[in-house]
Formats: structure tokens, C-alpha cells, sequence
């Protein structure tokens, strides 16, 4: 059974790790200056979906999962190499974009939605606190399908989006000190090497 004193633990640790910067936040706030904040949360959605799947994996035995499931598990892990590859160049590559033209389509949030997903699909730092630092907040074996559904995932989702929102919230605030070409441009160069560094850590794991 999962104690208050269990929730507390896992909040603070959960708040920890997704405020400290990486992939997904980084993605998060250059996809908030460019797009709105419209396409900021369809891709936070995505990262929150992400990160339930990976909180589901690691209650419900990832180990055994991930022996049934190897080549699957395989794919997955090179195929989310190859999207934040796909990002670093596409941020790098990214031109100067006016801040006046925001109205974003539903496929175009959708594709940030999906952008969100995969991001946190192939983020190091997701998977060593699910794999590694969950076990150690949470005695997973005392976790059933009650508590999991009833407490752990909307406990996670609502940490998440405030975690989430202050990012989104303040790229918004200060998109006019980024409209210039300079600066976005900077931006857009921060955000390739920090897609292209978590790769790279990804591609070292897997070698």
C-alpha cells in the first residue's frame, strides 16, 4: 500500500528531475517562443504520456517486459535516437520565425503532441529516474493496480504540468527578447545540442 509519506517522496523527487533542464524542458521552451503556448502544451501532452508509460513499465516489471520484448524494446530505443537526431538538425537548420503567425492546426499540435512523446521516449534522464531512482522512492513491489491508477499517475501528471507550465508560462513571457534572428537563432542552436548530446549518451548506452 502507498503511504502519504510515499506520495510526498515521489512528488518532490518527480518536481526535481523534470525542473532540472534536458531534452524534453529544452524542446518545451524553444517550441513555446517559435509556436505559442498552444503547441507548448499539445507537446508537454506528449511528454506526460511518455513519461505514464514509463512510470507503468517500471511498476509493472519493466525487467520482465523488456526480456519478452527485446527487439521490440531495441527499435523503440534507436528509433527515438534517430527522432532527436531528426530534431537537432531540424533546430539547427531552423530559420527566423515571426511571432505574429502563431495559429496552429490541429495536426500541427498533434505533431507536437508526438514530438513531446518521442522526445521523452529517448530522454536519458526520463529513463535513469524511472529505472533507477523510482525504485529507490517507491517500493514498487507494494504498488497495486488501485494505487497506480488512483494516485501514482494523476500525482504524475499534475507535477508534470506545473513543472510544465512554469517553463511554458516563461517563454512566453520573454518570446519579444527572443524575436530577433540572433537570438532565436541561438536558441534554436542550444536546443539542436542539447537533442543531438542526448543521442549521443543513448548511442554510447547502446554500443
Amino acid at each position: 500500500m502507498i503511504t502519504f509519506t510515499d506520495i510526498v517522496a515521489y512528488v518532490l523527487a518527480l518536481g526535481v528531475a523534470a525542473a532540472i533542464p534536458g531534452p524534453g524542458m529544452t524542446a518545451l521552451v524553444a517550441r513555446s517562443v517559435g509556436s505559442g503556448a498552444r503547441a507548448g502544451f499539445a507537446m508537454l501532452g506528449g511528454l506526460i504520456v511518455g513519461d505514464l508509460l514509463y512510470l507503468s513499465f517500471a511498476v509493472f516489471g519493466l525487467a520482465i517486459i523488456a526480456n519478452s520484448f527485446s527487439a521490440l524494446f531495441t527499435f523503440i530505443r534507436w528509433g527515438s535516437i534517430a527522432y532527436l537526431l531528426y530534431l537537432a538538425w531540424q533546430f539547427w537548420t531552423a530559420e527566423h520565425h515571426d511571432m505574429s503567425t502563431n495559429n496552429k492546426t490541429r495536426q500541427q499540435l498533434g505533431t507536437a503532441g508526438l514530438s513531446g512523446l518521442a522526445i521523452t521516449l529517448g530522454n536519458p534522464k526520463t529513463i535513469a529516474f524511472y529505472l533507477a531512482l523510482l525504485p529507490l522512492v517507491l517500493d514498487l513491489n507494494t504498488i497495486s493496480f488501485a494505487s497506480w491508477a488512483g494516485v501514482l499517475v494523476p500525482v504524475t501528471i499534475m507535477v508534470l504540468l506545473a513543472v510544465g507550465a512554469v517553463f511554458i508560462l516563461g517563454a512566453i513571457a520573454i518570446r519579444q527578447l527572443l524575436s530577433s534572428s540572433a537570438a532565436q537563432k541561438r536558441l534554436h542552436r542550444g536546443a539542436a545540442l542539447t537533442m543531438a548530446g542526448a543521442a549521443g549518451t543513448m548511442i554510447y548506452r547502446e554500443v
